[in-house]
């Protein structure tokens, strides 16, 4: 049976960083040198032990680098943890964030009880609000203490259930704005935690049918949200072929899971009706097209954009934006047996347009074409898709970034503000008419897969005729949906990618 995972707390608040009583306080230092006056304060009562590790070289502030001082009995904290901030002049929020997840990231691992982040104390200015770098630190001390670790007997080095995190500052006016952004970095943070605990769940136990019952169940929890799921007879009734043909071949029958955020307060004619649209394929095998079997476990991700819009959508509901959003999740599992799909199928669309297959690993399109012209019926103004859709976007850029498409310069520069915000990387590719050549079929009104050049572009060509004139965005997130391990921040598994860029957005287009 499951246990349960570690639960974070974090807050901002008040304090006095010399007394607090807490088992690891995590300073932030730059590299290169430079007064810091919290460093200064805590090396005086340590009598000198900061400044002994500095001058030996053990310590140089570089960027994600720490190292532990012991606490005595003149200042409250147990343990201080240097963190490295790298060079001033590079200082950003996703430096913050990092900082924050680094930090712990260690206190998990030294099981610490509270921990408390001063490591914005020489980051702030005009460049930097204390509620911007509040809502970062947040999001960064929730990504950093995730652990996956739920089918494990024992968890590792045997980490504690529960840690609470405390942003502070000694200043009141600092630290009530930190706790502003704080309290939206929490919802983000807690909401990417509960994507990535979906996405890293294994196909026996995620499939359509329990995806679709874990939504309901955060629904139930959540305030402002509803929620429909669409089954099998249902999806046929509506004739959204797309969904079926991925879904045919496995026991596990498909959904479409359909998630509606309402403000409390009214909304201004002006704001316009959003739609999250994201890829739900809980394994992917490649169907009758199969896929090599090395590497084939980390093919449960292939529902991460499904994932990263469940939680979005839950991030939203708890930080109240006023504006309309719709949340769509067309889920399937794509196995290969005597009733799969096969390539040369012909299948028509939710839209009507027909689909020639000429490989069932190009699958991720056939669910999401539904998807969006469901988002379109539901008069959505905007749509925004997003999904690990294909190995030719991280051919293109690598374990980095996302690939960003779309109909709309407006649009894309909006995700683009969103992304530099969220610290969720994305890179704007072609997605034009001559990529859209390349999807037309001599048999049918399109066919599923185009040549080996520009995939991903040719991929979202695809996408934007299941959207008409609706102002619509593709996000194709495959290589950052999870990492193994390596220089990235966090533990290994799905790194809840999407979670953070879409709420960010919304939040953006709730302001105008």
């Amino acid at each position: 049976m499951a246990k349960d995972m570690i639960s974070v707390t974090v807050g901002a608040g008040k304090v006095d960083l010399v007394k607090v009583t807490c088992d690891l306080l995590a300073v932030g230092v730059f590299s290169g040198g430079g007064r810091n006056a919290l460093c200064d304060q805590l090396d005086k009562k340590l009598k000198g032990a900061i400044g002994r590790l500095v001058k030996l070289g053990d310590f140089k502030g570089e960027d994600k680098t720490t190292a532990v001082v012991y606490g005595g009995d003149k200042i409250g904290a147990r343990r201080v943890l240097l963190v490295g901030l790298g060079e001033r002049k590079k200082l950003s929020l996703d430096t913050l964030r990092d900082a924050a997840a680094v930090a712990t990231g260690k206190a998990v691992k030294l099981r610490a009880r509270k921990a408390v982040l001063a490591l914005h104390q020489e980051a702030l200015g005009k460049k930097l609000t204390s509620q911007t770098v509040g809502q970062a630190l947040a999001e960064g001390a929730h990504f950093g203490s995730y652990r996956y670790d739920e089918y494990m007997a024992k968890s590792k080095g045997g980490r504690l259930n529960s840690l609470k995190v405390v942003i502070g500052d000694a200043a009141g006016d600092i630290a009530r704005q930190l706790a502003k952004g704080a309290r939206i970095g929490d919802a983000i943070g807690t909401s990417q935690s509960f994507a990535r605990t979906i996405a890293n769940r294994p196909g026996n136990v995620i499939n359509p049918p329990t995806l679709a019952a874990a939504t309901k169940k955060m629904v139930r929890e959540a305030k402002g949200l509803s929620c429909v799921v669409l089954d099998e007879k249902q999806l046929k009734a509506k004739k959204m072929g797309g969904i079926l043909a991925v879904g045919k071949g496995s026991a596990s029958k498909p959904r479409l899971i359909v998630m509606k955020y309402t403000p409390p307060g009214r909304v201004g004619g002006k704001v316009p009706v959003i739609g999250l649209v994201g890829k739900g394929v809980t394994f992917d095998s490649g169907g009758i097209s199969l896929k090599p079997g090395s590497g084939m476990q980390n093919m449960k991700f292939d529902m991460s954009g499904g994932a990263a819009v469940i939680g979005a959508m839950r991030a939203i509901a708890a930080i109240k934006p006023a504006i309309r959003v719709i949340g769509i999740v067309p889920s399937a599992e794509n196995l290969p047996s005597s009733i799969s799909y096969r390539p040369g199928d012909i299948i028509t669309t939710f839209s009507g347009k027909t689909v020639e297959v000429q490989n069932t690993d190009a699958e991720g399109r056939l669910l999401l074409c539904d998807g969006l012209h469901y988002a379109v019926k539901q008069k959505c103004d905007i749509v925004i898709d997003i999904a690990t859709l294909t190995g030719a976007c991280m051919v293109a850029l690598g374990k980095y970034k996302g690939g960003l498409m779309g109909n709309n310069d407006r649009l894309i520069k909006a995700l683009q503000t969103a992304s530099k915000a969220s610290g969720e990387k994305i890179w704007h590719l072609p997605s034009g008419d001559e990529y859209l050549g390349e999807m037309k079929s001599k048999i049918a009104d399109l066919k599923n897969i185009g040549s080996r050049w520009g995939g991903a572009c040719t991929a979202a060509a695809f996408l934007s005729e299941f959207v008409g004139d609706t102002k619509w965005a593709h996000v194709d997130m495959a290589g950052v949906d999870m990492f193994d391990g390596g220089k990235k921040v966090g533990s290994v598994g799905s790194t809840g990618f999407g979670v953070r860029l879409l709420t960010s957005y919304v939040l953006g287009a709730a302001k105008g």
